[in-house]
């Protein structure tokens, strides 16, 4: 973890030195977004109602809370309604030939981002990225889509939202609670109270669900990620996860992503031992000298959005760990209402 997120996070005595220090730059950040905001509800700045329902799933926060798994849910949902979804993003990383990019069974992440990559393949849905997400949406629509799903996009208020979906870390929440750069927020708490659901990813410090009493500040929702089984990168077999803990009980693990502890976390909690461990900047672009460290003889875990990074150089003993978003039976009757309202 780097220094600034333990700042942010885990109360990191550099916090007496650092936030001090970035508090300025925090302070033109707050007036800059706000004026930014003013000028999209005044009139100033001219938003664009496409013609199809737009889902935005967002956060106010730095990566790492769990948006992808939702975009998925939400994916899967909305067919379950009758409906035909299709994907917008910004495509992070990528450098697409042209844009609005849509993304195909030949793209790759270094085009269209991890992310998109990792959302086509699991759902076999249109999913289009660019900058422009209004552009994107339209060739959605052109596409045959009848509702438009955001992956992130809440501070793009140049797009309209029929539905507003918040995703909140569980156990990280809002850290110490400060705009960028000297805290890992977007825009203030304040921001939840605007949005039409506020979603929790996994549960808060002692066990407790992270909502709580700000349910009754907010509506909001408590997701799980589930994962129940394990792909091979080199031959695609899938294994259930419990057949292969009782193979492989020891693992080495890498994770690329915006929170990596919470993926280490949930190899330990499936009673996972790992030898070695390695954490990467979110995104970060792998490469085979990556993987020196580790010992081709023991079983080699990674989340999915790094398994589509790695396919190319892949070796035989790589799995990659696929998570889905839970919800009780009574929170995803309130996800079908609120999409069966806009739709």
């Amino acid at each position: 973890m780097r220094l600034i997120e333990k700042v942010w996070f885990n109360n990191h005595p550099a916090k007496w030195l650092l936030v001090p220090l970035l508090l300025p730059v925090s302070a033109l950040f707050w007036l800059l977004s706000s004026l930014r905001r003013l000028s999209f509800k005044f009139g100033l700045s001219k938003s664009y109602q496409v013609s199809k329902p737009v889902i935005v799933v967002g956060n106010i926060g730095v990566g790492g809370n769990g948006k992808t798994p939702i975009v998925i849910y939400l994916v899967e949902l909305t067919r379950s309604l009758g409906l035909t979804p299709g994907v917008i993003s910004r495509g992070y990383g990528g450098q697409a030939p042209h844009y609005p990019y849509l993304v195909n069974e030949h793209s790759t992440a270094v085009e269209a981002g991890d992310e998109p990559i990792l959302i086509q393949q699991r759902c076999q849905v249109a999913v289009a990225v660019g900058s422009d997400r209004i552009a994107s949406a339209e060739l959605l629509i052109a596409q045959g889509c009848d509702i438009i799903i955001s992956d992130d996009g809440l501070q793009h208020y140049r797009l309209p939202r029929d539905l507003e979906l918040i995703i909140v870390d569980g156990k990280r929440l809002f850290g110490n609670g400060l705009l960028l750069p000297a805290g890992p927020l977007r825009e203030g708490q304040w921001r939840l109270k605007q949005s039409d659901l506020v979603i929790y990813n996994g549960k808060g410090y002692n066990g407790k669900e992270a909502s709580g009493i700000q349910d009754k500040l907010y509506p909001s929702l408590h997701m799980s990620l589930l994962a129940t089984e394990v792909c091979n990168l080199y031959t695609n077999a899938r294994i259930n996860l419990i057949d292969f803990i009782t193979v492989n009980s020891s693992v080495n693990a890498i994770a690329g992503i915006g929170a990596p502890q919470r993926f280490f976390d949930t190899l330990t909690v499936n009673k996972l031992n790992i030898i070695n461990q390695q954490s990467f900047v979110d995104h970060h672009s792998f490469t085979l000298a990556d993987f020196n460290a580790f010992d081709d003889n023991i079983p080699l875990l990674m989340t999915e959005k790094d398994a589509v990074k790695c396919r190319g150089f892949c070796k035989a003993n790589w799995w990659y760990l696929p998570v889905d978003a839970t919800f009780s039976q009574t929170e995803q009757q309130i996800l079908r209402d609120k999409i069966i309202a806009v739709s």
